[in-house]
């Protein structure tokens, strides 16, 4: 279900549309109770009619909200209403590392600390037995400012990493969708 500008979630008004992935579409958002800017997803229909995916969805987003890195977008919460499940999450401004890839080669001295940073983001969900889907992750890339000499510091999508091990061994895959 699309949603529309000024369309409320809870406490969570929807500003804009910024893209759509597997998981479903993904839009900013003002958290109305503290004051800031948040990304939104919501489930398809598809996703939402399905009680045994609805359930593995609520799960993983449980376990990735464990993961607390500085490379990795946070996740606040989920948000029930009006019938759908949304996932409420750091909303990182950037550019997406696909999209910049497009525009050409990134050189050397941007690409290495953005690379590390990945690598960094790969290690600490690893290390809380989450797994990645390398064929799909996504990354933006984001300033402090425009002017910044710094490199962009990178900001992995929470459902970059798609497969939850649990303790049973089994593993159970999801997509990816943008980060912002």
């Amino acid at each position: 279900m699309a949603l529309t500008p000024g369309r409320r979630l809870g406490v969570y008004e929807i500003t804009a549309r910024l893209g759509e992935g597997g998981m479903g579409a993904v839009y900013r958002a003002t958290d109305t109770s503290l004051g800031r800017q948040v990304a939104v997803k919501v489930l398809p229909d598809a996703f939402a009619q399905d009680a045994e995916r609805l359930a593995r969805f609520e799960r993983e987003a449980k376990t990735l909200a464990a993961l607390n890195h500085p490379n990795i977008a946070a996740i606040y919460g989920l948000e029930r209403s009006s019938g759908m499940l949304a996932l409420v999450m750091e909303l990182v401004e950037g550019e997406d590392l696909s999209q910049r890839l497009a525009r050409g080669a990134i050189p050397l001295d941007e690409a290495l600390p953005v690379a590390t940073q990945i690598a960094e983001a790969l290690e600490a969900a690893h290390e809380q037995g989450v797994t990645a889907a390398p064929r799909s992750a996504r990354c933006a890339l984001a300033r402090s400012g425009e002017a910044s000499r710094e490199p962009p510091r990178t900001r992995a999508d929470p459902w970059t990493f798609s497969q939850v091990r649990r303790s049973s061994g089994r593993s159970a895959p999801y997509g990816c969708s943008r980060p912002t």
